[in-house]
Formats: structure tokens, C-alpha cells, sequence
């Protein structure tokens, strides 16, 4: 399983120089620098295979540079008068990441900017070419949380801080990626000055630490998080919404029976050596379904070796339809994780059939639900969702997942789901409709897809499904029963032919069959009939 998002690698040594640090890979930054300026050798003093500097290694130079100072009292790193220390070096002291200076090092940083003739810094910063050079830096051995609610301005703020100066450079980079507002670039800025005039290099920003002060500061928490994960510096600490739900569906079972659903839930979700993670809804609705069998159970037995294939009849025979095959499917993953896996002996839903699922004839919609539901509908992005909908039978997911590159104006084509389809009237209507409110309202948004709203002008991904349904909240004709009438009126106007269904709509055999038969059963009815009823 991969490392979970903002997570840092714990404190190590340097291969190059044996120092302790925090940092990626297996070199400290400095040492990574200077591997890229020197080629490999045994050094002179230490005799270890390292990169080399006129014959000697990093720590080498870091050594024969501490004793000049203990020596001396001054630093210098001039080769001839470097030399006769480095072939002097025997111990070696060993340090922490970050605590040799270079010569001439300042600890106060610059003012980045221009100069006014006051000597003062203008405020404006300049765009960075890179991290800034942090200077003097400490380990970080203890993790000790930091209360940002007690940030005073006036006296913690520190514009000189190299942390803030990359952490605005990085925001000033993804506000250009991204098309932020002036004032949602304001808005960043002013959390990051809370949240980096004091970082210390090797802290770790917890993401519940930062959701109060920047509550308290209207600040926007997930594009400042944008910034913080940019930076590696960042650990999202909160507990998934799965947990709860996990937890809450697992209440009441005995204690044998609720350790292994967790495990097998859990497998579903994440997938094992020999399985694929499931989709969530998948893993949601099998929970939902096993849990009253599994709460009855646990009144009677600690363990699932302990039910029987009559536990599971008599369990079964009291459900009908879609509920009995649903429940039954579930059982019988469930089950089959647990005989798979050593748990039970038998698995008790073995040679139980769960039967074929007979669909009902689909219906057509009526002309006053359509009517309804496009008086409903507002905004223009509403608008061209229910046309794709209604003339292209897109899915609501297909639908999010339209991109601009996917609109061909000049030959009115539209590609949806990856098959390319040609655009009616309706839909180039909607369509210029909306990409003239897109452009007046969002200019300078860069996300590529071609819905968008408040929150996903500022990033790059689709709309969310709630978001492109809630118009049609409480209608007869949503998104999914417009898709189904369309296809339906396909079949019923051009006859019941699968395969011709297939071919338009890009529908799998059986889907197109249940279709065919569904348009056939209501051309074979009387004339007088009602199609509703």
C-alpha cells in the first residue's frame, strides 16, 4: 500500500557525511550537492569511496574546516591553505543536518524586492527561481504541536523568513497554473505568513492544527493545503469518513463476527494479495446488506464458523427480490473471504443460487415530467447537462468528465465517453449558452474540464456528482431517467434492434438486449393502453 498523502520519512543518517537529519533519499541536501559537482574516489584521509573535492570527501572538508576553527579562530576554505589540514584529519565529529555555515553566511535574510530610496524593501515580492537557502537549521527530535490562534501579527510575523519567501513563490506559481482571484492569492499569502514566519526546518504542519486559525481568518484551507503539500511539509491527520462509518455498521455484533467482517470490509476496500480494491459503493452496499443476518447471529453465536447453510436459508427465505440477491451476493463474498482465508471450515452459502434477477419493462417518460424538469433547471450549466442527458443519453459521470477539447464547435461534434457523436440544435444552443456565462464569470480559471463552479474554477478537477443533480432534486426526470428515456425512445422508433443500440449508444450486449425487450413489450401492447400504468 503506498504511503499515505504528506507522509515524512523518520530521521536518518547521511550516507555521504554521517550526519542525523530529516531529509528525502539517502544523502542530506548538501551532500546531494555535492555528489552533482564531484565524481567518486577513496578519499585521502578517510579512505571511504565518496565524491571527491581535490582528493578528499565532504566530511573530510568539514572536519579539517573545524579543527582551522579550533585552531585558529578563523574559517577559510582556500585550497593551498586548506591542504596541509586535510592531510592532517584523523577522528571524525560527527554532527546534525544543517549546522556547518558557509563562509560569509549571513543569519539575516535579505529583503527581496526593490530598494526606495529610503533603503526601505518594497513589499512586492519577485518570483523565486527556487527554494531558498534556509541558513542555519535545526533537527527536529520532538514533534510538538504549535497553536497558530496565538499568532499576533506585530510580533511574530517575519517577511524575512526564507519558509514564507518559497512558500509564496510556490503560491505564485499555482496561482498562475491555476487562474486564483486577487483575492484568493490575498488569502493565501495571509495564511501563510500565520503558518511560516516560525517554521523551523525538519516541523511537521498538521492538517487539524490549521483548520481554526484559518477558519478564524476566512482564510481558503484547501488552497493554502495546495501550498503546504507543495512544500513536503504537511501530514493530513484526519480520520477518513470510512472510519465512522466502519465503526458505526459494526455496532452490536459480537465480538468474533465484527473482527472479521472489519477484515473482510477492509479487504474489499483496499484489495489484497489476490484481490482488487472495490468500488466504494460496492464496499458500502455489501456491508449494508450482510448486517442484519450478522446482527441476528451474533445473539446466538461469537463466531461465523459457528453458522450453518440453515442459518443462511432460513435468514434468505425471508427477504424477496432484489434485496434476497443482494443480500445473498454479500453473503456469500463475505463467506468466501472467510473459507479463502482459514476462518471457517465450510462455507455455509455454497450451492445456494441466487437466481436471475428479472427486470422490470422500462417506461418512458411523460411530456409534463420533461416539462417539469426543464421549467426546474436555472443556471446554464444545469441546462446543458439536462440537454446531454435528454439527446446523447450521457451518463451524469460522463457528463463531468466532458473536457473543452472534447467540443467541436466548428463541426459540431461532441465527443462523450470517448465516442464521437454529432451535435443537434439543442445542445449547441446550451452549449454557447454556457460557454459564454463560462467565460464572463470564470476568464482566468485553467481547469481543462467543461463544468465547472466556484471551487473547481480554482483547481483542475470535474465538478462533483451532487453538484450537477441538485437542480433536478425531487423531479421525475433526472439526469439517469432522461438518459433511459432517450435510449428507450431509440428503440422505439428505430425498432428493437440490439445491436443498432450498441452501436449508438456504445451499450453492452445485455444492457441493449433488457432495452430491446422493453421496446418490443410496449410496441406488442393494445393501442388504448396507457404506457404508464
Amino acid at each position: 500500500m503506498s504511503p499515505r498523502k504528506g507522509h515524512r520519512k523518520p530521521a536518518t543518517t547521511c550516507d555521504g557525511c554521517l550526519a542525523w537529519g530529516v531529509f528525502t533519499g539517502r544523502l542530506c541536501p548538501a551532500c546531494w550537492q555535492f555528489e552533482r559537482k564531484h565524481a567518486g574516489g577513496k578519499c585521502g584521509a578517510c579512505r571511504r569511496r565518496q565524491p571527491l573535492k581535490s582528493g578528499y570527501c565532504r566530511l573530510c572538508w568539514c572536519q579539517a574546516r573545524r579543527n582551522i576553527r579550533l585552531a585558529t579562530g578563523k574559517l577559510t576554505s582556500a585550497g593551498h591553505v586548506m591542504a596541509p589540514w586535510l592531510r592532517q584529519v584523523g577522528d571524525l565529529q560527527l554532527f546534525l543536518v544543517g549546522m556547518h555555515h558557509h563562509r560569509g553566511a549571513s543569519t539575516t535574510p535579505r529583503p527581496r524586492g526593490r530598494v526606495d530610496g529610503d533603503g526601505r524593501a518594497n513589499r512586492r515580492l519577485l518570483p523565486l527561481s527556487g527554494r531558498s537557502a534556509v541558513g542555519a537549521s535545526w533537527c527536529c527530535l520532538m514533534a510538538v504541536p504549535r497553536d497558530y490562534r496565538r499568532f499576533a501579527s506585530d510580533v511574530h510575523a517575519d517577511p524575512g523568513s526564507p519558509w514564507l519567501d518559497w512558500g509564496r513563490y510556490l503560491a505564485h506559481g499555482l496561482a498562475e497554473a491555476r487562474g486564483w482571484g486577487r483575492r484568493v492569492r490575498l488569502d493565501v499569502d495571509r495564511a501563510l505568513v500565520v503558518l511560516l514566519s516560525q517554521y523551523v526546518e525538519g516541523e511537521i504542519i498538521r492538517y487539524s492544527e490549521i483548520i481554526a486559525p484559518l477558519r478564524a481568518l476566512d482564510s481558503s484551507i484547501e488552497r493554502t493545503v495546495e501550498v503546504l503539500d507543495a512544500m513536503n511539509i504537511l501530514v493530513d491527520d484526519r480520520r477518513p469518513s470510512y472510519e465512522d462509518w466502519l465503526e458505526k455498521r459494526l455496532d452490536g455484533l459480537a465480538a468474533g463476527i465484527r473482527r472479521e467482517t472489519e477484515s473482510w470490509n477492509r479487504t474489499l476496500r483496499d484489495g489484497g494479495p489476490r484481490t482488487r480494491p472495490r468500488d466504494r459503493s460496492t464496499v458500502w452496499s455489501y456491508l449494508n446488506a450482510v448486517r442484519p443476518a450478522l446482527l441476528e447471529w451474533s445473539e446466538r453465536f461469537d463466531h461465523l464458523r459457528e453458522v450453518t447453510r440453515d442459518d443462511v436459508l432460513a435468514h434468505v427465505k425471508t427477504l424477496h427480490g432484489h434485496e434476497r440477491r443482494q443480500t445473498l451476493v454479500a453473503l456469500r463474498s463475505l463467506f468466501g473471504w472467510a473459507k479463502k482465508n482459514g476462518i471457517v471450515f465450510r462455507n455455509p452459502t455454497a450451492r445456494i443460487k441466487v437466481g436471475t434477477f428479472e427486470y422490470s419493462v422500462l417506461q418512458p417518460l411523460l411530456p409534463q415530467q420533461v416539462t417539469r424538469s426543464v421549467e426546474a433547471v436555472r443556471s446554464p450549466a444545469a441546462r446543458l447537462a439536462l440537454a446531454l442527458a435528454a439527446s446523447h443519453a450521457a451518463r451524469a459521470g460522463a457528463i463531468r468528465a466532458l473536457q473543452l477539447d472534447d467540443v467541436d464547435l466548428g463541426n459540431r461534434r461532441l465527443t462523450i465517453a470517448g465516442r464521437t457523436r454529432p451535435m443537434d440544435d439543442l445542445t449547441h444552443q446550451m452549449l454557447l449558452a454556457w460557454l459564454d456565462y463560462r467565460r464572463r464569470r470564470r476568464p482566468n480559471t485553467a481547469n481543462p474540464h467543461l463544468l465547472i463552479n466556484q471551487m473547481t474554477a480554482l483547481e483542475t478537477g470535474p465538478v462533483s456528482g451532487w453538484w450537477i443533480k441538485h437542480e433536478l432534486h425531487g423531479q421525475d426526470a433526472t439526469l439517469e431517467r432522461l438518459r433511459v428515456d432517450r435510449q428507450l425512445e431509440e428503440a422505439l422508433v428505430h425498432g428493437p434492434d440490439p445491436l443498432q443500440l450498441a452501436e449508438v449508444f456504445g451499450l453492452d450486449e445485455k444492457t441493449a438486449i433488457r432495452y430491446a425487450n422493453s421496446a418490443r413489450a410496449l410496441l406488442e401492447q393494445p393501442l388504448e393502453t396507457d404506457p404508464a400504468t
